[in-house]
């Protein structure tokens, strides 16, 4: 099945997201591993109402007690994944810093006034409590307050633009 472009799609400007993201794992075994990036990638998805093929990359780390397997070989096994230019990195270590812990930094097009939810569950919720609850995470005021609306009726900005296109300079 394909994401099918309906006349919506169209009309809204679309934009480059970050989502970050992170569960923790029951084990080192690939089981423990694939129920893991499973469980982060559906709530990626769904609190999103994201399709793959709008990805445009994700970066998976890991801590050095998980070498199991790739997450991105787990997430390759997904529809639409295989597409997606993923990468996987061992996390740096910290004294004390949470272990057995996968994250990701997902890359996406969404719309510009689409809402981010990211994606902290198990033990991983307290590596950011106030992105750990299902609500969106907004733009800051300062960031829309830098926000300009061009002649062309697209969002034009300073230090963080938001571009769709070469037809802004």
């Amino acid at each position: 099945m394909t994401k099918e472009k309906t006349q919506e799609d169209f009309d809204v400007e679309w934009g480059m997201r970050a989502i970050r993201g992170a569960i923790t794992v029951s084990g080192n075994t690939i089981e423990a591993m694939r129920a893991a990036v499973t469980e982060l990638l559906d709530e990626l998805e769904q609190r999103n109402q994201l399709h793959p093929t709008d990805i445009v990359s994700v970066t998976f780390s890991v801590t050095n007690d998980l070498n199991a397997i790739f997450p991105a070989a787990i997430a390759r096994t997904r529809p639409f994944w295989d597409n997606v230019p993923m990468l996987d990195v061992q996390h740096m270590y910290v004294e004390g810093s949470l272990k057995s812990c996968i994250r990701f930094l997902v890359h996406t097009r969404l719309p510009v006034s689409a809402p981010v939810y990211h994606v902290y569950l198990g033990n991983a919720a307290s590596l950011r409590p106030d992105w750990s609850v299902k609500k969106p995470v907004m733009p800051s005021a300062v960031w829309e307050s830098k926000l300009q609306v061009g002649n062309n009726g697209k969002l034009r900005g300073c230090s963080n633009e938001v571009r769709s296109g070469p037809e802004i300079g």
